[in-house]
C-alpha cells in the first residue's frame, strides 16, 4: 500500500454563535511542505468559498502566515478567513506571542488581531483605496439591480483593501434585502467598468437588530452570481469608507449579513482612536480531522 501524509484539518464557522448561520472556512494545518498546486487541489476539493493554510511565519514579529484560496485562485486577503483562522490556531492549543493579540503574516503583509472579548476576536481593516464610480454609471447600477432606492448621498465607490468591491449605500434594510438582478444589464455593467464585487448596505431602523444590512454579490467567470453569506474584506470597507466620508454612526456599530440565504452573520465594528476600524465577530469549530495526502 502507498504511504500517506496526514494534515490537521479543521472547518469553522465564522461571524456567528449559531452553527450553520455564518460563513464556512476549511483550515488546514503544518502546511508548509504544501506547494501552491497542493493547496489549489487541496481548496477546490472542499468547494468552499474560501480554504485557510497555516504556515510558519517568515515575518520574526508575525505569530503565524496564512495562504487564502478559493476554489480557482489565491487571494491576498479576505475577512473571514483571517478570523477563522486565527481561532482555529487558538484551538489548537497556540499561545500568542502577546496576550490577547495576533500578528498575522499574508501576501499583503502583517494584519493585527486582538480580542474584544471572550472567544470575540477582531481584525484592523487593512488600508484601502478608494475609486468613486463615475455618476455616468449610477443610472446603469440601478437598472442592474432593480433598485430606485440607491443612496447617493453616500455616492458609490470602489474599496480595494485586497479584493475590490463595489460599496453602495442603499436607502435601507428592507430595499438592501430586496435586491435583485437583472443578468444581462449586470453583465453590460460588469463589461463595461470592470467591476465583479459589490457591497450593499442599509440602515436598520432605530431598535433594528442591527446598525446595516449587508449583502454581497459576486459575478463573472463561471459562477454567474454568487451572494457571500458573511464578508470580512466588504464590511472592511465598507467600515473604512464611512471612515473617509466622515458618516459612520458612531465609534462602534453592528452588521447583520446572510439574512437573504437565512444565515445569520453577525460583525461588529468598532474605530479606534487613530479611526482603524476593527472587524470583529465570533467563530465556531465544526469539524475536526485531517486530511490524507497521497
Amino acid at each position: 500500500m502507498p504511504s500517506t501524509r496526514r494534515v490537521r484539518f479543521m472547518q469553522v464557522d465564522v461571524f456567528t454563535s449559531s452553527p450553520f448561520k455564518g460563513n464556512p472556512l476549511a483550515v488546514v494545518f503544518d502546511a508548509d511542505d504544501l506547494d501552491t498546486e497542493q493547496m489549489q487541489a487541496i481548496a477546490r476539493w472542499t468547494n468552499l468559498s474560501e480554504t485557510a493554510f497555516l504556515l510558519r511565519p517568515t515575518d520574526p514579529e508575525a505569530d503565524y502566515r496564512v495562504r487564502i484560496f478559493t476554489t480557482t485562485y489565491e487571494m491576498p486577503f479576505a475577512g473571514h478567513p483571517t478570523l477563522g483562522s486565527a481561532h482555529a490556531l487558538l484551538a489548537s492549543g497556540y499561545r500568542p506571542k502577546h496576550e490577547g493579540r495576533l500578528l498575522q503574516q499574508c501576501n499583503i503583509g502583517l494584519v493585527r488581531l486582538a480580542e474584544q472579548a471572550p472567544g470575540h476576536w477582531a481584525f484592523a481593516a487593512p488600508s484601502a483605496t478608494f475609486t468613486p464610480l463615475d455618476a455616468a454609471h449610477h443610472a446603469a447600477l440601478a437598472q442592474a439591480w432593480h433598485t430606485d432606492a440607491l443612496d447617493l448621498s453616500a455616492p458609490p465607490c470602489l474599496v480595494n483593501n485586497g479584493p475590490a468591491w463595489l460599496v453602495t449605500r442603499i436607502q435601507s434594510a428592507d430595499a438592501c434585502l430586496a435586491l435583485h438582478p437583472d443578468l444581462a444589464r449586470l453583465e453590460r455593467f460588469a463589461r463595461d467598468t470592470g467591476i465583479h464585487k459589490f457591497a450593499f448596505y442599509g440602515p436598520h431602523p432605530a431598535h433594528g437588530p442591527t446598525t446595516f444590512e449587508v449583502r454581497c454579490m459576486i459575478t463573472g467567470g463561471d459562477i454567474g452570481l454568487e451572494e457571500d453569506p458573511v464578508t470580512g474584506s466588504a464590511n472592511a470597507g465598507i467600515a473604512s469608507l464611512l471612515h473617509q466620508h466622515n458618516q459612520h454612526p458612531g465609534n462602534t456599530y453592528t452588521v447583520r449579513q446572510g439574512t437573504a440565504l437565512k444565515r445569520d452573520g453577525r460583525l461588529s465594528v468598532r474605530y479606534d482612536e487613530t479611526g482603524t476600524p476593527w472587524i470583529g465577530g465570533t467563530t465556531e469549530t465544526m469539524i475536526e480531522g485531517s486530511i490524507h495526502l497521497a
